[in-house]
């Protein structure tokens, strides 16, 4: 993939939820060769991260468009349904971001 990619992963406490989303997403990168950084944040202090990410994942309903940054919802990573689609959907960002 060559340079490594930034996600944050953002919740309302920026704890739990979101460290936990943020772990298994860096998992399912590394079986899947994308070099990845994440970082797990709360809803609050999201916009200071997001200027140098590649990718969004809010664990919540949140609306991002302001940052340009593209958003793949959290919770595929939480229940297990519909990871594998949320995956190819990251691995597609990531292989277009800059």
């Amino acid at each position: 993939m060559g340079q490594r990619k930034k996600i944050v992963v953002a919740c309302g406490s920026g704890v739990a939820t979101s460290k936990s989303v943020a772990e298994r997403v860096k998992e399912l990168c590394k079986q899947r060769k994308i070099d990845v950084e994440t970082l797990a944040v709360d809803f609050r202090s999201v916009k200071s991260h997001l200027k140098d990410a590649d990718l969004f994942i809010s664990i919540a309903p949140y609306d991002p468009t302001d940052y340009g940054v593209p958003v793949v919802s959290g919770i595929p990573f939480m229940t297990g349904i519909g990871m594998d689609k949320a995956m190819d959907e990251i691995e597609k960002i990531l292989k277009n971001a800059k």
